[in-house]
């Protein structure tokens, strides 16, 4: 294997694995804060990650002299993610097992799909609703939480708001992929409004800025691993791969191996429906890949 693939796995096997630690960061965090807490400290490592590698790169010019467009653009953008797609995801996060929420939150492939057929006016082929489909019968077996008989122990209300947040996802993936900035331009402009919006929303709000240790510990790791340095880490990865194909399929391992830290270190007993559904639930997502990229000519698939 030559030098450059070895890094490139390396690379991948660094985001894949932190990926699959998060929930459980999630989930530890939430046991001693709220959401909007939680958010607060995530989005400002986050904030810090990105600007440090900005400063790295001798790029600070760069964010001076962007557009009154380009800005404006960011301010809409920082309010649709981080802000609002973390503060819907954390609040599904609270009110579900980790094991449940983490799958819901997966099927935004599918719905970037359906989204970009009627944003972007692309056709949508028999294939993506077969997928959706596959994807769906997944949801259902995931939401039971191990109760097919009668979802009594589902929390409804949580399960609308995981989905629901691959919506705000999949709306926000179309408008950053169209913009031409670079990344981490991009996302520390974003994440910057983002920050002053989570700021105000908690000294309004009256919650707490400061809470247990724990919970610092889990809004610094989620800065760090969910929204900061893993995303790097996975697009250096698909730079330095022969093929984006090598490295892409790999992500799909993050979920499964999420369950083993979510059952170690949360402490959740894995229910059998969830890995049914987290099983159909990807394979709804590798079928609407495969068929999408096979008809676009690239084999080049995206994550969170």
């Amino acid at each position: 294997m030559e030098k450059t693939q070895k890094k490139a796995y390396l690379y991948a096997g660094a985001a894949i694995f932190f990926w699959a630690t998060i929930a459980s960061a999630f989930k530890l965090g939430l046991r001693s804060t709220g959401p909007p807490t939680l958010l607060l400290w995530a989005n400002g490592i986050s904030l810090l990650v990105f600007l440090g590698l900005i400063l790295y790169k001798k790029e600070g010019h760069m964010v001076l002299a962007q557009s009154k467009k380009y800005i404006l653009r960011s301010a809409a953008l920082g309010l649709l993610m981080p802000f609002g797609y973390y503060l819907i995801l954390f609040e599904a996060y609270s009110r579900l097992p980790g094991q449940v929420a983490q799958p819901l939150n997966m099927i935004w492939p599918i719905v970037l799909v359906f989204l970009s057929g009627w944003i972007l006016r692309q056709p949508v082929r028999l294939k993506s609703y077969v997928a959706l489909l596959i994807s769906f019968t997944g949801i259902i077996f995931v939401s039971s939480q191990g109760d097919l008989s009668g979802f009594g122990h589902t929390d409804v209300t949580g399960v609308l708001l995981a989905a629901g947040s691959s919506i705000i996802w999949a709306f926000f993936w179309i408008f950053h992929m169209k913009d031409p900035r670079k990344e981490e331009i991009k996302l520390f402009t974003n994440f910057l409004f983002a920050f002053i919006y989570i700021v105000l929303f908690v000294i309004l709000t009256g919650k707490p800025v400061f809470p247990p240790t724990e919970a610092i510990a889990a809004g610094i790791y989620a800065g760090f691993f969910e929204m900061g340095f893993t995303f790097f880490f996975w697009l250096k990865a698909l730079q330095l791969s022969r093929t984006t194909a090598m490295i892409s399929n790999l992500v799909y391992l993050a979920p499964f191996l999420s369950l083993l830290f979510i059952h170690y270190l949360v402490g959740e007993k894995i229910f059998p429906t969830t890995l049914m559904g987290l099983f159909l639930i990807t394979t709804g997502i590798i079928f609407q890949n495969y068929s999408f990229n096979k008809s676009s000519g690239t084999k080049k698939i995206q994550i969170q």
